[in-house]
């Protein structure tokens, strides 16, 4: 089952989503997700430019062995553009494997584990009553679970809140906007946010957070203190991941439950912190941490 073309897809209107389709001498093709949000088109450079003259007459079954290829045979290795390209290639040929069984593909990694997935919302407004309104519109739509961000009193725009109805994007194209921010102000609202938050919906809703890796270590703990009356499902990106050993104090002063991992690119980044226990949820994704080979 040769590779016999491969091709990389730019499309969609005002932003890049990035589709790479691989095709066997057989005629199925198999298609991985290549997106990398706000450097798209380096991630399409690097798979047109370096990655596709390699998979032309390579034996597509063989998914392991082109993981290897690719990660190891390459001088510079892991970084969000090459693991995104190796994302890419492993899916795709995930893909094809699982259709030239005329299988899904869970079949072929041990079969389902789950009826139902539970998923969240992004609720967010321009100050706390915006907020509020976006969550009910949620609970209304039958979510179970709503991530609330809200701008922050005082400060002219706060990252991650979306604009109207439109969801945050978190490496828009093209953008030139500055967020100018206050630490000490953040921490005095959002304790207010999600009493509000859980007086006006009760204790049932699951409620999240994400604090965008603003906060020092000993903030984040303080953070997380304030908020274990409101018994968050999670508070996501409290602190810069680079240095794990940050969570480790984190952990020490709070029990609100903790989540990282969508910037990270490999799963040598995430190793202490489940080894460790420091977190709660893993957030990296296969289309930017090597794919399902790698993940």
């Amino acid at each position: 089952m040769k590779i016999v073309d491969a091709k990389v897809i730019v499309c969609s209107p005002g932003r890049n989503f990035v589709t790479l389709k691989i095709v066997t001498e057989d005629g199925i093709y198999g298609l991985g997700d290549a997106t990398l949000n706000g450097r798209e088109l380096a991630v399409a450079s690097y798979l047109s430019d370096h990655v596709l003259p390699l998979l032309i007459g390579r034996d597509a079954r063989r998914i392991e062995d082109i993981w290897q290829y690719l990660y190891r045979g390459a001088y510079w290795r892991r970084g969000p553009v090459t693991m995104s390209a190796i994302s890419a290639v492993d899916t795709a040929l995930w893909d094809i494997k699982a259709k030239s069984l005329n299988v899904p593909l869970y079949q072929l990694l041990g079969g389902a584990s789950r009826d139902a997935v539970l998923i969240y919302g992004h609720a967010s407004g321009l100050n706390l009553e915006e907020t509020v309104t976006a969550v009910a519109h949620y609970i209304e739509l039958g979510y179970k679970a709503i991530r609330a961000q809200s701008g922050i009193p005082g400060l002219k725009s706060t990252y991650g809140v979306g604009r109207g109805d439109m969801y945050y994007e978190p490496a828009e194209k093209n953008t030139a906007e500055e967020n100018f921010w206050s630490t000490e102000q953040y921490m005095e609202f959002i304790p207010t946010l999600f009493a509000r938050l859980r007086k006006e919906f009760g204790p049932e809703i699951h409620l999240l957070h994400d604090g965008h890796h603003r906060l020092t270590p000993i903030e984040a703990a303080r953070v997380g203190k304030s908020l274990e009356p409101y018994r968050l499902f999670w508070f996501e990106d409290p602190t810069p991941a680079e240095m794990q050993d940050s969570f480790r104090l984190i952990r020490q002063h709070t029990v609100t439950p903790l989540a990282v991992g969508e910037v990270f690119n490999s799963i040598i980044d995430c190793q202490q912190l489940i080894r460790e226990q420091l977190i709660d949820y893993i957030r990296t994704t296969v289309v930017h941490a090597g794919g399902i080979t790698h993940m």
